[in-house]
C-alpha cells in the first residue's frame, strides 16, 4: 500500500501494458498502411470521334489502334516477350503517362485504367498522333543525342540461334561466318547465342565446345564482323559465382530471408542478379567488360529482364522498395556502358542508346503479318533504333525437325523484304541452306539493298537521337487526317521513303498513298491521295520516294 491506500502497479505490468499498445498501434498503422498500397485508382478514357488509341505494350502493336475490345494487360507483371512503355497516344492529340505501371483495359469506345500508385489523367498536347507523341516525349523521355553503334544500322546482323540452337561452337560459327562471305552477304554484327558459356553467371568458353575462342575472334574481326555474346542476369545454383554472388549480397532474395531466390525462366530456374544494387551491376559490368579484354568481344545480346520474372510479392530487392520494372530498367542500364548491344525486354528507357528487338516470332505468315504493326508500336512509345525480330522467325521450337524441303521459301523471301528497309535486319536461320537459286538471289538483294541504304537509314537514326521521332513512322502520324489511323501494312522510313511489303503468300496488295507526288523505282511518278492495286512477284519489294 501507498500513502493513498492504493496498491502500486508492478512495473513488469506496466511494461508489458504498453508493448501491448504499441503493437496495437503498430499494427493499426500497418493495416492503415497496407489500405493506402491497396487503395487503386480507377480512372477513364472516352473516345472522342474518330480518336484512335495506341501504346502500352510493343508486343500488342497487331491489335493497335485499339478497335477492339482488350482484357485487362498488367504492365507490372506482364510484357507478352517485349518492351512496355507506361504511355498510351491518341491521333486528336492526347496521351496519358505514368512513371510507374498500371493495368489498362480496352472497352468498346473506352479505356479503363487502374493505378495503385497515383490517379492518372490525360493531357492535351495538339490535335494529332504527331504532337501527342513529342509532347510525351519531351517530358518524359527526351532524346540523348546517342545512338547504339552505327553499324546496326548500315549493315545486316547475323545470329547463330537458329542454326545452332543450344550446340554453339567455334567450327560451326565459323562455318556460318564463312557461309555469309561465300553467299556474298554483306559483313557486320555477327551474334553467338546461348549456351557458349560453362553455365549461367560464368564467362568462360566451354572448352569441349571452342578451343580457342581468342583466336576464333581474332579470325572472325579479319574476315570483317563485330562480335555479340549472349548474356542474361540469371546465375547457377550452387556454383562457385553463385557462392561469391550471395555472400556479397548481389542476388535476387526469396522473399522475407537472406537465401537467394530460384527465379523460373525458360531454361529452368536460376538465382539472378539484384542490379538495383549498385555494387552487383558494377560488378557484372566488369565481368562483361573483362571479356572484352580477354578476348575481343565487341558487346552483348542482353537477353531476359521480363518483368514477370521479378514479382516483388515473392522477392526481396537490394532497393527497398523495387518493383518488377525496376528490375527490367535496371538491366536495360547495363546495356547504356556496351555501344553494341541488344535488348528483347524493356521498361521505358526511349531515346537511350540502346538497340532493341521485336520478340521471337514464330515461323509463320501470321508472325510476318505482325512484323509492321509492332515496329509501328516501338516508334510510337520511343524506341526508335529497333530490329523486327529475325528474319524468318527467331522462335527457335518452330524449326525443330523441320527438314530444308519443308520450308516455305516465299515467307522467308518476303520476310527479308519486310526487313530490308527497316532502321535493322538480322538473318538467323541460313538462306543458302534453305533456299533456291532465284530465292537466295531475292533475298541476298534484299541484303545489299539495306547496305545501300544504309547511309540514309543512319541519317534517320541520328535525327532520331536529336528529335525524338519514330524511324519508322506510321502514316498517321506523317500524314494527319489523311485517313491511314487503322493503316497498318505500309509505313514510312523516315519523312522520305514509303513502304509496302507484301505481308502474306497472295503476290497482290493495295497501297493507300498520302497527298503529294510519290516516284516509283522505275521513276514513274504517282499523284497520292488515292489507292492503287498492284501486283508484286517474289523478287519485289514495293517501295517510293516522296517527292517535294
Amino acid at each position: 500500500m501507498n500513502l493513498l491506500g492504493v496498491s502500486p502497479t508492478p512495473s513488469s505490468y506496466v511494461s508489458k501494458k504498453m508493448k501491448k499498445t504499441t503493437l496495437l498501434f503498430l499494427s493499426l498503422s500497418l493495416l492503415i498502411v497496407l489500405q493506402i498500397k491497396a487503395q487503386v485508382f480507377s480512372s477513364t478514357i472516352a473516345f472522342d470521334k474518330d480518336e484512335y488509341w495506341w501504346g502500352g505494350a510493343v508486343a500488342l502493336g497487331s491489335q493497335m489502334p485499339y478497335l477492339k475490345d482488350l482484357a485487362e494487360f498488367d504492365l507490372a507483371l506482364h510484357n507478352h516477350n517485349n518492351q512496355l512503355v507506361p504511355l498510351l497516344v491518341s491521333n486528336k492529340g492526347r496521351y496519358l503517362w505514368s512513371n510507374k505501371p498500371y493495368t489498362f483495359e480496352v472497352k468498346g469506345k473506352t479505356i479503363e485504367i487502374k493505378s495503385v500508385y497515383e490517379q492518372l489523367e490525360t493531357q492535351k498536347a495538339g490535335s494529332t498522333l504527331k504532337e501527342a507523341y513529342l509532347a510525351a516525349c519531351k517530358e518524359h523521355f527526351p532524346p540523348t543525342g546517342k545512338l547504339p553503334d552505327p553499324l546496326f544500322f548500315t549493315m545486316p546482323q547475323y545470329n547463330t540461334w537458329i542454326e545452332l540452337m543450344y550446340n554453339q561452337n567455334q567450327d560451326d560459327i565459323m562455318l556460318y561466318a564463312q557461309n555469309i562471305l561465300d553467299n556474298d552477304f554483306p559483313k557486320g554484327i555477327l551474334m553467338i547465342d546461348d549456351n557458349w558459356q560453362r553455365y549461367y553467371g560464368n564467362f568462360d568458353f566451354k572448352e569441349e565446345k571452342f578451343s580457342n575462342p581468342k583466336k576464333m575472334i581474332e579470325e572472325l574481326h579479319a574476315m570483317g564482323f563485330k562480335i555479340m555474346l549472349w548474356v542474361c542476369p540469371f546465375v547457377s545454383a550452387d556454383s562457385p559465382e553463385y557462392r561469391f554472388l550471395s555472400k556479397k549480397g548481389y542476388l535476387i532474395r526469396q522473399k522475407g530471408t537472406q537465401n537467394p531466390a530460384m527465379i523460373h525462366w525458360w531454361n529452368g530456374q536460376s538465382a539472378c542478379y539484384d542490379l538495383t544494387n549498385p555494387e552487383a551491376a558494377a560488378h557484372f559490368v566488369g565481368q562483361l567488360k573483362k571479356m572484352q579484354d580477354e578476348y575481343g568481344v565487341d558487346g552483348y545480346k542482353f537477353d531476359a529482364g521480363d518483368n514477370s520474372f521479378y514479382d516483388p510479392r515473392r522477392i526481396d530487392s537490394y532497393k527497398k522498395d523495387a518493383i518488377s520494372v525496376d528490375h527490367t530498367e535496371a538491366w536495360a542500364r547495363i546495356g547504356l556502358e556496351f555501344p553494341f548491344n541488344e535488348y528483347r525486354a524493356g521498361w521505358k528507357m526511349g531515346g537511350q542508346p540502346l538497340a532493341q528487338r521485336l520478340g521471337d516470332k514464330n515461323y509463320s505468315w501470321d508472325a510476318v503479318g505482325t512484323l509492321i504493326p509492332e515496329m509501328l508500336t516501338a516508334g510510337l512509345l520511343g524506341y526508335a533504333y529497333t530490329c523486327p525480330d529475325l528474319i524468318g522467325g527467331g522462335q527457335f521450337t518452330s524449326f525443330l525437325d523441320m527438314k530444308d524441303e519443308d520450308f516455305d521459301q516465299d515467307l522467308i523471301v518476303r520476310s527479308s523484304q519486310v526487313h530490308a528497309l527497316m532502321p535493322m535486319m538480322q538473318f538467323s536461320v541460313a538462306p543458302w541452306r534453305i533456299l533456291n537459286k532465284e530465292n537466295l538471289s531475292s533475298v541476298r538483294k534484299m541484303a545489299h539493298l539495306h547496305q545501300q541504304m544504309g547511309a540514309y537509314i543512319l541519317n534517320c537514326a541520328n535525327e532520331s537521337s536529336q528529335t525524338g521521332e519514330p524511324i519508322v513512322q506510321h502514316l498517321e502520324y506523317a500524314f494527319p487526317e489523311e485517313g491511314f489511323a487503322t493503316c497498318k501494312d505500309q509505313f514510312m522510313l523516315g519523312k522520305k521513303y514509303l513502304v509496302a511489303p507484301i505481308i502474306s503468300k497472295e503476290n497482290k496488295r493495295e497501297v493507300q498513298f498520302p497527298k503529294g507526288n510519290w516516284k516509283d523505282r522505275q521513276g514513274k511518278v504517282i499523284k497520292g491521295g488515292k489507292t492503287i492495286t498492284f501486283d508484286v512477284s517474289l523478287q519485289d519489294l514495293l517501295y517510293f520516294e516522296r517527292i517535294k
